[in-house]
Formats: structure tokens, sequence, C-alpha cells
């Protein structure tokens, strides 16, 4: 049981599983493809989707075999708060991470699932899917919508 503004209450590292999963805003964004600079160690976000992301809804289409079936897909745990820095800046784990508060488009503020997407704040309409990718061709796909 998830108990009301629970993020309010607690530190991360003291959320349920429950709580910590309901976190993720849906914006889809750590879902795309991301190029480092290997010598700034910069992050460079793209608009290529993981095979499993979902376009319309931002979900993973198979989150509980994630890991499994995609070998670089990276579990968020409370243990690696110290290295939130690649998320999103409007990511809720990387927000809570720094003392700050949710956007009232989070789901958990609005009540509403969908509120992200009407927001503007989402993948939706944006990303396109991997599999229309040529291997090689990821920098073409920089984007600098992400925050």
């Amino acid at each position: 049981m998830v108990k009301a503004r629970f993020w309010e209450q607690k530190a991360l590292s003291e959320l349920s599983q429950d709580e910590w999963e309901s976190l993720c805003d849906g914006c889809g964004k750590c879902c795309l493809h991301k190029l480092e600079d290997e010598e700034s160690g910069d992050v460079f976000y793209t608009d290529v989707a993981c095979q499993l992301l979902d376009l319309h809804s931002c979900r993973c289409s198979d989150y509980g075999n994630r890991l499994a079936r995609v070998p670089d897909c990276l579990e968020l745990t409370p243990a690696q708060i110290d290295s939130f820095d690649w998320l999103p800046v409007t990511c809720a784990y990387r927000l809570l991470a720094d003392g700050q508060p949710l956007p009232s488009w989070h789901h958990l503020e609005s009540g509403d699932r969908e509120s992200i997407h009407r927001a503007g704040m989402s993948v939706q309409g944006r990303a396109i899917a991997e599999q229309r990718v040529a291997t090689g061709d990821l920098e073409e796909h920089i984007v600098h919508w992400v925050e």
C-alpha cells in the first residue's frame, strides 16, 4: 500500500518497492539511447527509443523482463542515488534526490497519468523506434529537448 504524499515524508532510501516504482512519471526519456562523450563525460540524449518502449504510452512493453531482454537497460535503485545526474532534470528520482518538489504535471501531484503527455514532458510523438535507425547512426539523432 502506497501512503499519500509519501515522497514528502520519506527519504528515497526509505521507500518501499511500490513507492519507488510509483515515482516514475512515465516520460520515457530514460529509455532513449544516449551517447557519452568519452573525454568530458557529458551525456547526449537521442530521439531513438529502446526496442521495448511503447512510443504512445511511453512505458516499457515488457518491464518485468527488460533487464534480460535489453542487456544495457539500467535498473534504477535507491542505492544509485548519487549517480542520478545522467537522468533528465525533470525526472522524479533526480528531483527528489536533489531535494526538489515534484512538478505539477507529475501523476502523483495531478492524479492523472496522462498529464505528463499533455504538458509535453514525455517522449510521446517525439521518439522513434530503434528498429528504424541504422547501426552507427545515433549521432545523427542527438536531441536537445531532453532537459
